[in-house]
């Protein structure tokens, strides 16, 4: 009775060599000194990752704006926008933007801790109340930015003059709109820093890796007893399966360390799909973009033979690698735009804009839409580098090496390793 796990001429079917193959480089890795320094790892890209923060603080304050809305009778609420805007060319720069709320009728109440409690998008406080007494709400922290400001504005609406200004009196609420955005956006932008130096710093192990069985003959003896496209798919599955278990604990250790300062999850700005589905679809999209990364870092490892001639061809696509992650950033501050759909659209940046957009919006269908096209590219990727892969190896090898059955072609090459030399 015959196996369908071993084709017609006696060798391994595809899908059972690779998985030989990524059970054996998973083993190998796994358990070996080196891996626990290999863990040890992230404790350099951590300084990195802090000053990608500053540098995000300050791109966050010129991308994100919060506006101050103004709910007062209609006369009032013309008078308020014009003074701002007559302040603002006086001293350009300084002052909130200011948008129309809500034109009252004399008396009309309006429930300004509301509507800045559910707001979307920007709206950052709200000026109720008369020119000559106006109420701020929002959050203790604007109160106290925009107090004065809001002062100035009524008193310059008001008599014409900066010289006096009314009292503004102030209502607190927990929460609003513009500082739920502001939380989302730093999430977004925290989580493509991560997954880009995640998969940089663990899709360049496969090139060592390959090296070093192309150095020792290894990939040879492979070649001859099992498909080369198994060798491949097994490689880069394994280094995934590794990839995974260092994220694993890598993720363990810094909620344990989080959890043991006294800071929770709660203490953060609630992403829009959840904490619980953001970390799948973080994981997710790490997988899809380390398969896409690992197939084209395979495919150079295999026209290289030494660790200089790695080095040297992978610069080039790990230099490209920076400017897609740059370009995938740009997607956080141009929702809805060409950039972004540009990114999610190109293969290489769909992961990073997706992931920023699991975090700043709520639906849930765009990633499994995106899911699927980026699955469709993986597998072109990993076929198109298994082929460049096949065909690059098996011409470093020994001539005929894949005619042979490995113990042949293990005595052939001890005997030309033995043959003098004239």
């Amino acid at each position: 009775m015959s196996n369908p796990a071993v084709d017609s001429g006696g060798r391994l079917s595809l899908l059972r060599a690779a998985f030989v193959i990524a059970r054996r480089d998973f083993s190998a890795i796994l358990f070996s000194r080196t891996f626990i320094f290999f863990l040890l790892g992230p404790l350099f890209p951590v300084v990195v990752m802090a000053l990608a923060g500053g540098v995000g603080a300050q791109v966050q304050s010129e991308a994100m704006v919060a506006d101050v809305g103004i709910a007062m009778e209609g006369e009032q609420v013309d008078a308020m926008l014009a003074a701002r805007e007559e302040l603002d060319r006086q001293i350009p720069g300084r002052l909130p933007p200011m948008i129309e709320l809500a034109r009252l009728e004399p008396g009309e109440a309006y429930d300004a801790r509301t509507v800045l409690e559910n707001a979307e998008g920007s709206l950052a406080a709200v000026v109720t109340g008369t020119l000559d007494e106006p109420v701020l709400t929002a959050t203790e922290g604007s109160i106290g930015r925009w107090q004065g400001t809001v002062g100035l504005v009524a008193g310059y609406a008001r008599d014409g003059t900066a010289r006096n200004y009314p009292q503004v009196g102030t209502s607190v609420v927990g929460t609003s709109g513009a500082s739920e955005n502001t939380g989302r956006l730093r999430t977004a932008q925290g989580a493509q820093v991560l997954l880009f130096l995640l998969i940089m710093m663990l899709a360049s192990m496969v090139l060592s890796n390959l090296v070093e069985e192309k150095g020792n003959k290894i990939i040879e003896i492979l070649a001859a007893a099992i498909p080369m496209d198994a060798v491949f798919l097994g490689k880069l599955f394994a280094m995934l399966g590794i990839s995974l278990v260092g994220v694993a604990v890598w993720g363990g250790s810094g909620a344990a360390i989080l959890y043991a300062g006294g800071t929770s999850l709660s203490d953060y700005a609630n992403p829009g799909v959840g904490w619980p589905m953001f970390f799948a679809l973080f994981v997710i999209y790490f997988g899809m973009g380390y398969l896409l990364l690992g197939s084209i870092f395979l495919a150079i490892g295999s026209l290289a033979t030494t660790v200089r001639e790695v080095q040297t061809l992978a610069m080039p696509a790990s230099m490209f690698q920076i400017l897609v992650f740059f370009f995938a950033s740009l997607s956080v501050t141009d929702r809805g735009g060409m950039i972004e759909y540009s990114a999610i659209a190109f293969p290489l940046s769909s992961p990073f804009a997706m992931v920023a957009k699991a975090a700043v919006e709520e639906a849930l269908w765009p990633h499994l839409l995106a899911l699927g096209w980026q699955a469709m590219w993986v597998a072109i990727f990993v076929r198109m580098g298994a082929s460049m892969f096949r065909k690059r190896v098996m011409k470093s090898g020994p001539r005929g090496a894949s005619r042979r059955g490995p113990v042949s072609a293990l005595l052939g090459m001890f005997r030309n390793s033995s043959t003098p030399t004239a």
